[in-house]
């Protein structure tokens, strides 16, 4: 803790007041974790302004007392990048929850950032409108946490991420300085270096989002989704590729496989094939006479890639009960297991039915079980990894099958993340995806944002040592990175 910690905690008193900050033990529960609850840690404080002002306040207090800050949302991340830090501050935006305006004629929002990613959706629908990326955890995460994850969701491979649907953001440096990026105003072009771009998706580690500008989509007029079971996952996974390179982009285009099916199928009874080795759920939306042709073209691909089974919706209550078990899929998988560790990772498409096969193997090398769920169409991969947290040992090898499935991302060209962000959980990982001079243009963006590196430290990038303590250099060519270095 600084030396002038004390007298930062104590301007934090009178700003906030006892409603606004927690000090006691006893009320840090709900702030030691985020989704991902196997890393847990106390702050020193949680601070929860009312308002941007007192946000505003709130950060310029903690720069004179240089005390860390972690930004907190809905607290819904499965990265621990909400992860308190025990000398510092967690910010709470959750307050922050007003819907400031909604203009039908521009087709935007201008929310604050602890409104709820559904509630802008419910807000806009009198108009026939809706705020397109819609993640798993939508019914609670805030659009500042999708701001700062760069969320993404079921729909985005037509609607795109977080990133394609924002035009600007208010909010503070970590000095407390106010800043604007991108357009409140709606421009879709805005002067300079696209720096809205480099804060979205930034983890919080470069300034603190108060006031997010949304575009809103026009509700499709129909919507149908197809419910095909495939005998085994290298089908399903190469209709995927086939459904792609037919020249459609499906509204939604995620699969399930076997372990998963029947765990959600236990939880909703949707009416899932339990026979099938994987389901693929394929949405069309749009003019009626597009989404039906388009919905025939879906069908004649499936079926020459080997479907079992196809099912179609009738109406909107038969396509949200298709969509139910995969909206349902990480809560059903509490009835598989104790405690799980999701994965997230980006894989080129072409190699998801290889991928699979990897993460298969996986499941002996490591004795533990995996159900996979994921956004097949972005390639964007979400293996739940099973196992009992109560179990040192268990969770030793579950993230040992966790490094393992990133590596395997990065070998086959692709990410070690897709939508859950760095946080604390692949700092590991980011030194087996970027070389040395990669991080180190990483930490000088960082530094020239925040300086003195007190916005969510020790988060998303990781430090030489580490990467060098974890074996987890990149070597090129037989060579290492960084010969300067000590080994461990």
């Amino acid at each position: 803790m600084s030396v002038a910690a004390p007298q930062g905690l104590q301007a934090l008193r009178k700003l906030l007041g006892p409603e606004g900050l927690i000090e006691r033990a006893g009320g840090f529960g709900p702030y030691e974790c985020d989704g991902l609850s196997a890393y847990r840690a106390r702050p020193l404080a949680v601070a929860i302004p009312a308002d941007a002002e007192q946000l505003g306040a709130v950060l310029r207090i903690c720069h004179e007392a240089e005390l860390p800050i972690v930004p907190r949302g809905a607290g819904t991340g499965l990265s621990g990048g909400a992860l308190p830090h025990p000398q510092g501050i967690t910010l709470s935006l959750a307050r922050l929850n007003h819907i400031l305006a909604l203009d039908p004629a521009s087709r935007t929002a201008r929310v604050q950032c602890g409104v709820r990613n559904l509630a802008i959706s419910q807000a806009a629908a009198a108009h026939g409108l809706y705020y397109a990326p819609d993640p798993s955890s939508q019914i609670a995460c805030t659009i500042g946490g999708n701001v700062a994850e760069n969320a993404g969701g079921v729909h985005c491979l037509k609607y795109g991420l977080t990133l394609h649907n924002v035009l600007g953001l208010r909010g503070f440096t970590a000095a407390g300085e106010p800043i604007e990026l991108g357009s409140m105003a709606g421009a879709l072009d805005s002067p300079g270096a696209d720096l809205l771009a480099l804060a979205i998706g930034s983890e919080g580690l470069l300034c603190v989002v108060s006031e997010v500008l949304v575009r809103l989509t026009p509700k499709p007029p129909e919507a149908r989704c197809l419910l095909a079971s495939f005998g085994t996952v290298t089908q399903a996974a190469q209709a995927v590729c086939a459904l792609i390179a037919s020249g459609l982009t499906p509204a939604g285009l995620e699969m399930m496989d076997q372990a998963m099916t029947r765990a959600a199928e236990d939880f909703v009874h949707a009416g899932y094939d339990l026979e099938a080795a994987a389901l693929l759920l394929c949405e069309s939306d749009g003019a009626p006479e597009t989404v039906a042709a388009e919905i025939e073209q879906m069908r004649a691909v499936l079926q020459a890639c080997g479907a079992t089974r196809i099912e179609e919706s009738r109406d909107e209550a038969e396509r949200a009960r298709f969509w139910s078990g995969r909206k349902n899929a990480f809560p059903a998988s509490g009835r598989m297991s104790p405690d799980y560790l999701c994965m997230d990772a980006s894989i080129p498409r072409a190699r998801l039915a290889e991928m699979l096969a990897a993460i298969e193997a996986m499941q002996t090398q490591w004795g533990l079980r995996c159900a996979n769920v994921f956004h097949a169409g972005d390639g964007n991969l979400h293996p739940l990894i099973l196992f009992d947290g109560k179990d040192p040992e268990q969770l030793r090898r579950a993230e040992g099958f966790g490094a393992q499935i990133l590596e395997t991302a990065v070998a086959m060209g692709g990410s070690i993340t897709g939508e859950h962000g760095v946080g604390v959980e692949k700092l590991s990982s980011m030194c087996v995806q970027f070389s040395r001079a990669e991080l180190e243009r990483f930490q000088g963006l960082k530094q020239a944002w925040d300086p003195a590196g007190r916005l969510n430290p020790g988060k998303a990038i990781p430090e030489l040592r580490r990467c060098a303590e974890g074996g987890k250099l990149w070597v090129r060519e037989g060579k290492l990175p960084h010969p300067e270095l000590e080994r461990f």
